[in-house]
């Protein structure tokens, strides 16, 4: 059974977490989380043991209780939900066209007056006196 440990000490090594759930029974492994960037815990990990009574034990016994001056939270860890698909923060976008001119402003279409790649060939004119010789025109801002 894979056991969730969190409210961890973020200087808690593996050795430490190990010394708390080996008296209820076999501990096979634990994994501290660490943050990517930064390299330091996340303040919480995963303890697995291959006994379910004996993982029980542990979750009941260590759950309140104090690891270094903080409760640590302990339960069963439960799989971990897959977001759904569409909309809200890092759902995938839907592409969009290049702009190759045709519409858009001026006689030759393509860009806006932000900048941009304005490949529709003819006369561009922005409202701050850009580019009017047509063609590729890169802009910033």
């Amino acid at each position: 059974m894979d056991i969730y440990v969190g409210n961890l000490p973020y200087d808690l090594d593996e050795s430490a977490l190990r010394e708390v759930f080996t008296p209820y029974g076999t501990v096979d492994k634990i994994h501290i989380v660490f943050d990517k960037i930064s390299g330091r815990s996340k303040g919480f990990a995963f303890v697995s043991m291959p006994n379910g009574e004996e993982a029980q034990k542990a979750i009941e016994s260590v759950d309140g209780t104090e690891i270094a001056g903080r409760a640590v939270k302990v339960n069963e860890a439960r799989p971990r939900e897959q977001s759904p698909a569409g909309g809200g923060f890092g759902a995938p976008r839907p592409p969009r066209p290049f702009n190759r001119g045709g519409g858009g402003r001026g006689p030759g279409g393509g860009g806006d007056r932000r900048g941009g790649f304005n490949r529709g060939g003819g006369e561009y004119r922005d409202s701050r006196g850009g580019d009017s010789r047509g063609g590729e025109r890169r802009g910033g801002y």
